[in-house]
């Protein structure tokens, strides 16, 4: 299933920071960030199920867009 949040990724630290988290959190999962979106958009396929709540724990902030 694919995911798309709204980040505040927007810098690049936050962008390596946030990279370390989801490796971490879904590594089986594909993910990537559009950061020329105006919402630093979050993608992630993943077979398992994702909810903002582990996204949002300091290292920045996401809400799930519905499709």
């Amino acid at each position: 299933m694919i995911y798309i949040f709204k980040t505040s990724v927007d810098t690049k630290l936050k962008f390596e920071l946030a990279t370390v988290l989801l490796n971490g959190l879904l590594p089986n999962a594909s993910w990537n960030f559009d950061l020329e979106d105006c919402d630093n958009i979050l993608r992630i396929d993943s077979e398992t199920e994702i909810m903002e709540s582990i996204l949002n724990n300091g290292t920045f902030d996401c809400i799930e867009l519905e499709e």
